[in-house]
């Protein structure tokens, strides 16, 4: 070890990993803070709705908009979700490698 804190000179992996799984796991968290913005902001409307009832002309095409990105989000995050799980999945079992079977 070099100095405290630092790396050993082999203690990092020579070869370069795939940034599709960190995008995928970067899609899927934005996709799920979208759901949940988009929930807040549709109980927030329709509060407004209940308490204030606002009588402007455009309300009513306006309040359910964040209800329907709700429904849209939260079917982008499954999507994603699915895709997530299913790129983590172990291999099969003709898949693995012949020194896997072997106990350390």
């Amino acid at each position: 070890m070099n100095a405290v804190g630092g790396r050993a000179p082999c203690s990092g992996s020579t070869r370069r990993r795939s940034r599709a799984p960190r995008r995928l796991a970067l899609a899927v968290r934005w996709a799920g803070r979208a759901l949940c913005w988009s929930l807040a902001a549709a109980m927030a409307s329709a509060a407004a709705d209940l308490v204030l009832a606002p009588g402007t002309p455009w309300w009513p095409a306006v309040w359910p908009l964040p209800w329907y990105l709700t429904g849209a989000s939260a079917l982008a995050w499954a999507v994603l979700r699915a895709r997530e799980k299913a790129a983590r999945r172990p291999p099969d079992e003709e898949d693995l490698p012949a020194g896997w079977d072997k106990a350390a």
